[in-house]
């Protein structure tokens, strides 16, 4: 359960007794102890995955992040309060409203808690409440992006603004394949944020291993990546890391199949008028139902792996800030 607001400001130096946000018991006994925490977003528990798939995924990522040594926080807004932690009911009931839960970016999160709603955080809300309970690393599946022909819709994901000023880092399988990746690296690029890919030197895309565009940079262990997490905090810099880690080869959902299927639903997409915050949910079902459920199984093949490589950054960062870390 989540400890009150007035608790968590007697102890926190990010909180007051009206800020509406609180950390699990497990969650702040971490925070407090300098044990390694992974955030973890709650909408693509909410838009991401079918009921029951989406909880049973989401309750087995956080069983996974435990078992390698760190604390998963799950984060998002319930009744009004953000929650840096999720108990299981609220995970379930996040997991059962499914898409008929409001989604939270930065921009939404004051009306969520200033209105007593419910909504599933995104990757740019999440970023921003870890942040404010001092979370370091977050888990998700992937980042959103510039969207194919946002060079004249301009529509381009709040994640990568919020990359640019929120100094977390996100570990995920770099950026959906319905986007736009090299437009998405040249944002990422004009903001400031730390782009490196995980053990390959080209960015991934989700459900593919390749996108045909050259990662910045790369790492090859979570203990490279936490060095440069560690020195980003250490240098008191205000921008994000993005360390895009590529689906595991065994499971990549049929590549060209799924590409297909994407061509065809972004061609729906523009048909029906979809815009804005609906068309990667639109399209991810639409791509799963095309390929027979072999997308969905593909994304949470990938949301483990991420959680395991995330876990083990998490770990060596939490031995780093200590001073306890291997010499390689």
């Amino acid at each position: 359960m989540g400890t009150s607001a007035s608790n968590v400001a007697s102890s926190s130096s990010w909180a007051s007794p009206r800020v509406p946000l609180t950390c699990s018991r497990e969650v702040e006994a971490a925070l407090r102890s300098g044990a390694p925490v992974v955030a973890l977003e709650s909408t693509i528990v909410a838009h991401g995955m079918p009921f029951p798939e989406n909880l049973k995924t989401a309750l087995e990522v956080e069983a996974l992040v435990r078992t390698l040594g760190a604390t998963p926080a799950t984060i998002a807004v319930i009744d009004g309060v953000a929650r840096v932690g999720l108990n299981d009911s609220e995970l379930k009931r996040i997991a059962e409203l499914g898409e008929r839960c409001a989604k939270a970016s930065r921009r939404d999160l004051a009306h969520a808690c200033g209105t007593g709603s419910t909504a599933a955080t995104t990757v740019s809300g999440t970023m921003a409440l870890a942040r404010m309970a001092g979370v370091d690393v977050f888990v998700t599946g992937g980042i959103g992006g510039v969207h194919r022909g946002g060079e004249s819709t301009m529509d381009v994901s709040a994640d990568l603004i919020e990359l640019g000023r929120t100094n977390v880092a996100v570990i995920c399988a770099g950026v959906k394949s319905i986007l736009d990746v090299p437009r998405t690296l040249e944002v990422l690029e004009t903001h400031g944020a730390t782009v490196c890919a995980y053990g390959v030197d080209e960015f991934p895309a989700f459900f593919t291993r390749a996108s045909g565009s050259r990662a910045p940079l790369r790492v090859d262990t979570p203990l490279e990546a936490a060095r440069v997490i560690d020195a980003s905090l250490r240098l008191g810099l205000s921008n994000g890391s993005v360390f895009a880690v590529p689906i595991p080869s065994e499971h990549e959902a049929l590549g060209q199949v799924v590409e297909r299927a994407t061509s065809q639903a972004l061609r729906e997409i523009e048909t029906r008028k979809i815009i804005g915050r609906e068309v990667t949910p639109y399209v991810l079902k639409r791509v799963a139902e095309l390929t027979d459920g072999a997308s969905l199984k593909a994304n949470i093949a990938l949301v483990k792996n991420n959680a395991r490589i995330g876990a083990a950054i998490a770990v060596e960062l939490a031995k780093l800030r200590k001073g306890v870390s291997a010499s390689t």
